[in-house]
């Protein structure tokens, strides 16, 4: 998340807080210069063919036509009998009761989206497995012990209020909550809700677990003809326990450890790579985790990059799989709702207050303009702390933001990487230059020879979240700038977007903004995944950033270069290019990500979170 306040737990001298760093050493010993695998690993990607097409060109075509594809299954229907009928087709169940005025808000708003909202529907699946009256008293027992870190919401008569125990720091989070739902709020059934106040997502179901639950919640064979639109009578008493607790605490405390084999990758298959196999050698780049995902070195399926059961090496390469910083798991399906989730989480998405409140928001003046993508400075802009997890014992090496600042600064090293580059001359049968493409070794000293020495990368004011060594240690490797003021970003053309602890609530203005968003495939979703397209409204990098480079030369263009055995010729700047997917992406942003958006986004989610904890859920719907 932009926001970079950090909690107690996580400051550079934690004292006080107990700690629990589980094999710590032996961990260090094996993650050995993780911030340099990569480019080892670079060595081991050899493709000798020279390519005739650009394949960005054809990414940036295929964006287009999934992105119709998309819309046009999701803004099917123009009427409410439409839309009744391509939800019931769609989830095998009647829409829940108040569908007709979620309806009438979302068409007086101009909502595209209608029909798709299968974030939403997947995120509540797995309840449906579960009795209302359970789920909720494990609502009321993640509500009931303030270290639980979930913060209250409850409803009654159409009114919400914040419960008791939440922390001063975090409380314009459920200001923000209560904000999102005013306008109908009367509309919303009575219930208690759980907010993950943390930036890590909470519940992580293993694999066998997670299969029951979906054996269970399937949708029956033909929902109820008659369905009654309505919730039940007296739904506050139903959400009172006065002893909601069970044997076991809910949640436990796994910050600062590693959390990939113990969390982040139970979901999966037993046979996936992921929990088959421990990369214990980091230095090679696993090509095999990356590839189901990319086209060459390029990232070609936005939402197969998200999970982590083909990414074994994942575990090395985010913070949140390193040592989060406050991290409480379950693996119980606890209803906990989040910001944004992991791929294999089974936390429930809803619209973040970090954009709804305005916290980091696009708002150029005449002291900071937005000019034109053309008339922007040719650089990739990135300034950020070191708040993606705790380093102690050199986990920071592996961690995204400092690997994105250390590749961008070290112009010395003679470590070669493979970058995508006109090799020569092709000359057709018509006598027409064709340039090929071929993938040359590039030491990262020729780069500023290459005019790709155009980031601006850094760590602003001090290191976070470090222990000991760790904190000179970095500060000595990847150096410090100053800050600088949100809105300074609108000056350059490419804005580099790295996941934090959590997400990123930079991309929405982003986007909104006349330059071209680079947004790192972190480990997180959010409620609008699928709505934005890659290579259509934003350009996505792997996480590994092997592809960075590449990309740059693509849109930036690059300089002809003739020394130590490479040979590569001139690139032109695909400034045309570039600025397509750049306004795409702010007009697109503006039509599905609005504020007015998350209302509807979040109004729908209530509904059907009313249903789903209502005693007589089989029976209440809306028909027509």
């Amino acid at each position: 998340m932009y926001h970079e306040a950090l909690s107690s737990r996580s400051s550079s001298n934690p004292s006080g807080t107990r700690i629990r760093f589980h094999g710590r050493i032996p961990f260090a010993a094996i993650c050995v210069v993780v911030i340099l695998f990569w480019l080892w690993g670079f060595l081991q990607f050899r493709r000798t063919a020279d390519i005739r097409d650009h394949p960005i060109d054809s990414l940036i075509g295929a964006a287009s036509v999934q992105h119709d594809t998309w819309l046009q299954q999701a803004a099917a229907s123009k009427t409410l009998d439409q839309a009744v009928k391509e939800y019931t087709r769609r989830y095998k169940r009647h829409p829940p009761p108040g569908f007709n005025s979620w309806y009438q808000y979302a068409m007086e708003r101009s909502s595209l989206v209608i029909d798709d909202f299968d974030n939403l529907m997947e995120d509540l699946q797995l309840f449906w497995a579960i009795e209302p009256s359970e789920i909720r008293r494990r609502s009321r027992e993640a509500l009931s012990d303030p270290w639980n870190e979930v913060a209250e919401i409850r409803i009654r008569s159409g009114k919400a209020e914040i419960g008791p125990d939440v922390k001063p720091t975090h409380k314009w989070m459920l200001d923000g909550v209560i904000a999102t739902m005013k306008n109908y709020l009367y509309k919303i059934p009575d219930m208690d809700l759980g907010f993950n106040i943390n930036d890590e997502p909470r519940i992580a179901i293993p694999y066998n677990d997670l299969q029951i639950l979906y054996k269970n919640s399937a949708p029956p064979q033909s929902p109820k003809q008659t369905p009654l639109n309505r919730f039940s009578n007296d739904r506050a008493s139903g959400w009172n326990y006065s002893d909601p607790s069970s044997p076991d605490k809910p949640f436990i405390d796994y910050s600062f450890q590693p959390t990939f084999h113990t969390h982040g990758s139970i979901s999966c298959p037993p046979s996936s790579l992921a929990r088959r196999s421990h990369l214990w050698d980091t230095l090679p780049l696993c090509r095999s985790c990356f590839s189901p995902h990319s086209t060459d070195l390029f990232l070609s399926n936005w939402t197969l990059s998200a999970s982590p059961c083909h990414q074994p090496d994942l575990a090395h390469l985010h913070g949140f799989y390193l040592s989060p910083a406050a991290f409480k798991p379950s693996k119980v399906l606890y209803p906990v709702f989040s910001q944004s989730k992991a791929a294999g989480y089974a936390d429930i998405r809803y619209p973040s207050p970090w954009n709804y409140m305005d916290k980091a928001v696009h708002a150029p003046s005449d002291t900071f303009r937005d000019p034109p993508f053309a008339e922007k400075k040719d650089t990739l802009f990135w300034r950020g702390a070191t708040s993606e997890g705790l380093s102690r014992y050199g986990e920071w090496k592996g961690m995204v933001r400092q690997r994105a600042v250390h590749l961008a600064n070290n112009e010395t090293s003679a470590t070669a990487l493979p970058v995508l580059l006109p090799s020569f001359a092709h000359v057709s049968a018509n006598a027409r230059y064709q340039p090929t493409y071929k993938f040359h070794n590039i030491p990262s000293s020729l780069l500023p020879h290459l005019g790709l020495n155009i980031s601006d990368i850094h760590i602003v004011s001090k290191i976070d979240r470090c222990w000991d060594a760790d904190c000179p240690t970095q500060a000595r490797e990847l150096g410090l700038s100053d800050p600088s003021d949100f809105q300074s970003h609108w000056q350059y053309k490419y804005l580099m977007d790295l996941d934090g602890a959590g997400f990123s609530g930079r991309f929405i203005p982003f986007l909104q903004s006349h330059s071209l968003p680079f947004k790192v495939a972190g480990v997180f979703r959010e409620w609008w995944d699928g709505r934005v397209t890659a290579w259509k409204h934003f350009v996505p990098i792997d996480l590994r950033l092997h592809g960075l480079y590449s990309t740059l030369a693509y849109f930036h263009g690059n300089s002809a270069v003739s020394t130590k055995g490479i040979r590569v010729e001139a690139q032109k700047a695909r400034t045309g290019e570039g600025e397509m997917i750049a306004e795409s992406g702010r007009e697109w942003v503006g039509k599905v990500m609005r504020k007015e958006d998350m209302e509807i986004y979040f109004y729908r989610l209530l509904l059907e979170w009313g249903r789903l904890t209502d005693d007589e859920r089989e029976g209440i719907g809306f028909a027509v």
